[in-house]
């Protein structure tokens, strides 16, 4: 069952900031700069975060460590109080799975499932049962414009409606936590508009925190603030309200 706020392992309240980031470094090599150097931040309830840079300066990097999909070789990520370096894989797994929506930027979309399978895959994880998992999955998959798809293959479909099916998979169960990767790179400019709306909208509407990856200006501007990510460090662009 899906709750609506999520607790730490010990069953207390988390931490009420959604992310927070200390002294976080990754290298992959060690006669190689590290990629990600000594990165704090702080990511508050209800706060969209835009980050940018150029091509190679970690910040796909930064969005698996985030995810639990990878591991810092220093520091802390705290996601609502839990820091991941206490938990084991499966433990990083089921915080993931309940609190964490991802936009990847290859979209992991399952070619041999149909749009409305694809996009419920978070709640059957989660064991949400019928008819709520069909309500849920129909009502985000009209808010990204693509219900009349919901029972053809994604194989069948273009980029930018298989960018949509992304999209959807990483909020239909309202995540606490949503990072997003270039959401919007094969949409055309009114749909991409709709869809940065749509990713500002749940974050405020679950009061969780979002980071969107991105290298367009215009999809950054949609943020509360604005960081760089360059040699290493995150620096602010832009503070916003």
């Amino acid at each position: 069952m899906l709750v609506d706020r999520p607790l730490s392992i010990d069953g207390a309240l988390a931490d009420p900031a959604v992310l927070r980031l200390e002294n976080l470094s990754k290298r992959y090599s060690r006669d190689r700069p590290a990629i990600l150097d000594g990165i704090d931040l702080e990511l508050r309830q209800g706060e969209y975060l835009a980050v940018m840079g150029e091509s190679g300066v970690g910040k796909s990097t930064l969005l698996n460590l985030l995810a639990g999909l990878d591991h810092p070789d220093s520091g802390r990520i705290l996601l609502e109080g839990i820091d991941l370096s206490t938990l084991d894989d499966d433990a990083v797994t089921l915080l993931r799975r309940r609190s964490v929506g991802f936009v990847f930027q290859a979209f992991h979309v399952l070619p041999y499932l149909s749009v409305e399978q694809n996009v419920a895959l978070p709640l059957d994880l989660l064991g949400v049962r019928e008819p709520e998992r069909s309500r849920r999955t129909a009502e985000i998959l009209a808010a990204v414009g693509i219900a009349p798809l919901a029972r053809r293959y994604a194989r069948e479909l273009s980029g930018g409606e298989v960018q949509r099916i992304a999209i959807a998979r990483a909020l239909v169960h309202k995540p606490r936590l949503l990072l997003a990767d270039e959401p919007t790179g094969n949409l055309d400019p009114r749909s991409a508009a709709q869809t940065l709306a749509l990713l500002r909208a749940q974050v405020k509407a679950n009061a969780g925190g979002g980071i969107l990856i991105t290298h367009s200006r215009t999809a950054a501007e949609t943020a509360d603030r604005i960081l760089v990510l360059d040699v290493g460090g995150l620096k602010p662009l832009r503070a916003g309200g």
